[in-house]
C-alpha cells in the first residue's frame, strides 16, 4: 500500500521553502548594502584633481578644445610669444608683491596701499592684453571650426534642454 502525503505536509514543506528563500536573498541585499556603504564610508577620499594654474597649463587646456591643426596653431602662436607674455606676467607679481608690502607695512598707511592696487590693475590689463593678444593672432590663422570652439570658451556644462555643440 502507497502512502500519499497529505495536502498539510505539502503545504507545510512549500512554506519552509519559500521562507529560506526569502531569507537567503534578505541577507544578500544587507550584505551588499553594508558592502557598498562600508566601501563609500570606510575608504579613503580620492584625492583632489591637481589644475595647472599656469599660463601654459591654461593656454593647454584652451588647446585640448580645439581641432588638431587649431591646437598646434595656438600652441605655437603661444610658444613665440612667451617671452613677452612672462615678462608682462613678472610685471603683474611684482604690482601683487606691493599690495602685500602696502598691507603689512607699519604704520599702515591707505595711500600706499591704493596706489599699488592702481598698479596692480593696470599690470593685470597688460598681463591679460598679452595673453589675448596671443588667441588672437593664432585665431586669424584658425579654420572657423576653431574659432567656433575658441567663442565657447570656457566649455560649459550642458544643462536639460541645451542642444549640445
Amino acid at each position: 500500500m502507497m502512502s500519499a502525503l497529505s495536502p498539510a505536509v505539502t503545504d507545510d514543506r512549500g512554506t519552509r521553502l519559500l521562507l529560506m528563500c526569502s531569507l537567503a536573498l534578505n541577507v544578500f541585499f544587507v550584505g551588499a548594502a553594508g558592502a557598498l556603504a562600508a566601501r563609500h564610508y570606510l575608504a579613503p577620499p580620492a584625492p583632489p584633481a591637481v589644475v595647472d594654474r599656469s599660463v601654459a597649463g591654461r593656454i593647454e587646456r584652451l588647446a585640448a578644445t580645439l581641432p588638431a591643426g587649431d591646437a598646434d596653431i595656438l600652441r605655437a602662436e603661444f610658444r613665440d610669444r612667451l617671452a613677452s607674455v612672462e615678462a608682462v606676467q613678472g610685471t603683474y607679481r611684482q604690482a601683487q608683491d606691493r599690495i602685500r608690502k602696502a598691507l603689512r607695512a607699519e604704520p599702515f598707511e591707505a595711500e600706499p596701499l591704493s596706489e599699488a592696487m592702481a598698479g596692480t590693475r593696470a599690470a593685470r590689463q597688460d598681463f591679460d592684453r598679452a595673453l589675448q593678444e596671443v588667441i588672437a593672432a593664432a585665431a586669424a590663422r584658425m579654420s572657423p571650426a576653431g574659432r567656433d570652439k575658441l567663442a565657447d570658451w570656457p566649455p560649459r556644462p550642458r544643462s536639460g534642454g541645451e542642444p549640445g555643440r
